[in-house]
Formats: structure tokens, sequence, C-alpha cells
């Protein structure tokens, strides 16, 4: 399905600043829609003026919509819809008309102008701009008597369209609305002027009783009142009084006795003047318990990963002193191998003990293992190896094989193929949607006659090969390169992230 930027781009002349401000409506108009109990369509005059674009849909958490099917990419000639025009023509709310039963259900229809404010006159003075109209469509086949908490919302509904009207909501340069911020069924209050609470829901009310709230909260000051519960003993937090009071569109938290309660306020300024404000309520006190279990769970999973490194480093350097006694050469080689191998292994425990999840950037971790074949490398020879490519980020229980299988490959190119002769060693990397190619290359001296990966003796191809097939399900193959030298190609499975 295209998008709003989609539609609005190919039949629209919605300019840049205009698509800003109707991203900003849709992004939260779920309000509107819940506090009418209606479903809300966004028309967009076309570009030739011949008629209507829906760009944008939303249907109401609150009560029963009036399309199941999407309307998004309609396009309507003028006249067609007599409500939509006259809201365009007139640049007024259109309320009139019976109720529309052609669906086989009463629905009443409203039609909102969508009004863009912007500071572009002379000498600062606003500007009005005029970019479509909002169709609020109403199921009446549950209508009843309403209560106290549906009067309240078709009032605040009332009052947010005329905003829409004159330009005024959504709420220019105001902060980014979280994706968990409060939701009208989740708690909401209503202030007046002066901050003082004329209605609050059931849910609303709930979540101060858990702050701590004896007395009524309709008559009270909100402000003042979430600070006696919440500050008593501390500074009050500024931000909350200018929440809490209504006078700017923001969210906070206050929290109390273990109950932590999300808070967003949304100003009602109509005809140019404050009327009061909305003010929706969530209780956040088990999300925020389980985010903080999780940071305590990465904490630790992070701290394992530290000693674990720790624990290899202190292993490897047991090893080298080992290494360091031994006559032996070919014992000492065995042991400085053994080092290298258990060092590959410390880096990813080092990078996953730096990230809060079970994920690593490879592409730090395969330089490191790089920097380490180069500094076995005989000093004559001067093998500098090099990587291209990305290896992008991998999960751990993929990177740790793949460094040992890294680190194998470099140190066997380095002390077999290009002992004692300068020579080039690349890792050349490709990273799929679904696999990782890597090939390790050398212009050394190429493989042993008769060659046979299956009936090689050799530890470290054993490793790779166990590795690569059993751990990781991949294919490994090592051939000639082409011009001389060995040329190693990997190719690994990868699990979506």
């Amino acid at each position: 399905m295209p998008t709003l930027s989609d539609l609005a781009v190919r039949h629209t002349a919605l300019d840049d600043a205009d698509l800003e401000w109707m991203h900003s409506l849709v992004s939260d108009w779920q309000l509107l829609a819940d506090l009418s109990f209606a479903d809300l369509i966004l028309w967009i005059p076309l570009r030739e003026g011949s008629g209507w674009i829906a760009i944008a849909q939303m249907r109401p958490t609150t009560g029963p919509t009036v399309y199941h099917d999407d309307v998004v990419g309609t396009i309507i000639a003028k006249g067609e819809r007599e409500l939509i025009d006259t809201a365009w023509n007139e640049r007024r709310i259109c309320r009139e008309g019976d109720p529309d039963w052609s669906s086989g259900v009463p629905v009443r229809e409203e039609t909102i102008p969508v009004r863009r404010a912007d500071l572009g006159g002379e000498a600062g003075e606003a500007v009005q701009r005029y970019l479509g109209v909002i169709q609020r469509s109403t199921n009446l086949s549950s209508a009843r008597t309403p209560s106290r908490l549906e009067l309240t919302y078709l009032q605040s509904a009332s009052d947010l369209a005329q905003m829409v009207a004159e330009g005024r909501f959504p709420f220019s340069g105001a902060e980014p609305i979280l994706v968990r911020s409060p939701r009208v069924g989740d708690g909401l209050l209503r202030l007046d002027r002066m901050g003082r609470v004329t209605y609050a829901s059931p849910n609303a009310l709930s979540a101060y009783r858990r702050l701590g709230l004896t007395a009524d909260l309709v008559g009270a000051e909100l402000g003042r009142t979430t600070a006696q519960l919440c500050y008593s003993d501390e500074p009050i937090n500024e931000n909350l009084m200018i929440v809490a009071s209504g006078r700017e569109p923001r969210e906070t938290e206050v929290e109390s006795g273990g109950t932590v309660v999300q808070l967003r306020a949304i100003p009602l300024v109509v005809g140019g003047g404050r009327i009061g404000a909305l003010v929706l309520i969530r209780d956040v006190t088990e999300l925020r318990r389980r985010e903080r279990e999780l940071m305590t769970k990465d904490a630790t999973i992070r701290e394992i990963h530290h000693r674990v490194k720790n624990n290899l480093q202190t292993v490897a350097a047991l090893l080298r002193l080992q290494a360091r006694r031994l006559q032996v050469p070919e014992g000492r080689e065995a042991l400085e191998e053994a080092v290298r191998r258990v060092g590959s292994i410390a880096i990813v425990h080092e990078t996953l003990s730096h990230t809060p999840e079970e994920q690593v950037d490879f592409d730090d971790i395969a330089d490191r293992v790089i920097a380490m074949a180069s500094e076995v490398s005989a000093p004559e020879a001067q093998v500098v190896p090099r990587r291209v490519g990305t290896f992008g980020v991998l999960r751990s229980e993929i990177a740790t094989p793949l460094a040992m299988v890294l680190t194998e490959l470099l140190q066997n190119a380095v002390q077999h193929g290009l002992a004692h002769r300068p020579g080039r060693l690349q890792v050349i990397v490709s990273r799929g949607a679904d696999r990782l190619d890597v090939v390790v290359s050398d212009d050394g001296t190429g493989l042993p006659e008769g060659f046979d990966l299956e009936s090689s003796t050799s530890l470290g191809l054993q490793i790779v090969r166990t590795l690569v097939v059993g751990e990781l399900s991949g294919r490994l193959t090592i051939e000639p390169r082409e011009g001389g030298g060995t040329e190693v190609t990997l190719v690994i499975p990868l699990p979506a992230l």
C-alpha cells in the first residue's frame, strides 16, 4: 500500500512543510478519533483540482468502526461528498445533514478543514494555509444516552476539532509523541484554565489512588495535588508543574510508593484563548519494573562476558608463561598457537561486554584478529593482511566460532603460505540478506601436492572444518588461487537478527 508521502507527492500540490504538518497530524490523530468515537479520513485536493484523494485513515478504539475496509488511495470527484466541499470552500466545520443509511447502519458525517499555521508573513504575523479536510464518521448503531465520560470525550473532541480548523493542532514545534504515550482509554483528566480538575475518568482516578490520593480529584489543582503526592521531601519537578497545569504540550512521569504514572498534557486553545487542557494518564508501573529487570539482566550479562574475557586472558598469560619455559620448539609453538586461539575468543567476549545485546559489530573483531596475524609473521616477510568488505552485526553464537576460524586461517597463511617471504593476504567479505561469504586469499607458496581437506592432519584445519561445518552449518572449500597461492572460501548462513 502506498504511504501518505507517496500519495501526496503523486497526486497533490502539498509542499515539504505541508507534508511535515500532515505527518504530525496523522501521528497524533488517534486522540481525536477516540474522543469522537468516530472514524477519521484525511482528504486532500488533487493537484488539478478535479477532486479529492484519501491519504490517511484512523479507526477509533473507543467505539465501532464505520469503515471495515481501507479507503486510503480512494479518489472522489468534486461534488461527490457535499460536506467535504462545503468545509473546504467555507473554511468551517460542517455538522449539518441527516444520518446516512446507505451502508445499512446510521452514520453521522462531519467535516473539519485542516489548516496549517505558519509564521511566514511580514513582521512575523501568522499566515494560514488550508491543506485538506478530515471526514469524521460516527457509527450510530449503538447510540444511547451518553454518560458523563462520553459527554466529556465529545466536548473535548469538539475542542480539538476546532483547534485543527484553526491551525492549532498538532502543536507546532512540540516534542515528538512517544510510541508508548498515554491514550484516551488509559485515563483522562479535563482541566479548566486555572489547572483545576473538572472531570476525571475512572482509570485516571484509579492511577491517582495508587499514587496515594485519598481525597476527591475533581475540583483539585492538579499540579499542587500531584506534587504533594510525589515530592513531599524533595524539590518539585518543574516539568511536572508545566504538564499538570496543562500549559504546554509535554509529557512527564511521577512516582510515589512504587507506583509510576505517565502524564501527557494537551492544552485546549480555542478562538485564540486557552480554555483548559486534557491530561492523559497511564499507570506504567509494571512496564518500568520490567524495563529495570531487563536493564539489570543486561548489566549482569555484560559483567559475565567481562569476567569470561578476564579469565581467558589469564589462561592465555599462563600458557604464554609456560611456552617460554619449554625447551622443545614444537611444544613452544603449540602453546603459542593455543594462546592465539584463546585470545580470539577473548576478543569476542570483550566486545560483548560493551554492548547491551548479544550482537556485535564483527568488523572491529575481524580487524583485531587480522592485526594478531600480522604480529606473528616473520619480520622479513612484511605481510600486512587487510580486510575488504564488511561483516556487519553478527550474533554472538556466530561471532565466537567465526573469530576462531579467521584466527586459524590467517595464522596458517602467515606461517606456511607466506613464511619468510613477502606477499599479500586478504580477507574479502560479501554479506547478503541470509548468508555471509568470506574469502581468505594469499599469494604464497600454495597447497602441498595431493592436498585433501578431508584427510588433512593439521589441527588448525580440523578446528576450522569442525567450526564451519559443524557449528555454523556452513560450507568450506580450500583451493589453489589463480595466479598462485591459496584461497579459502566460507559460506555461512545468517539467521534473521
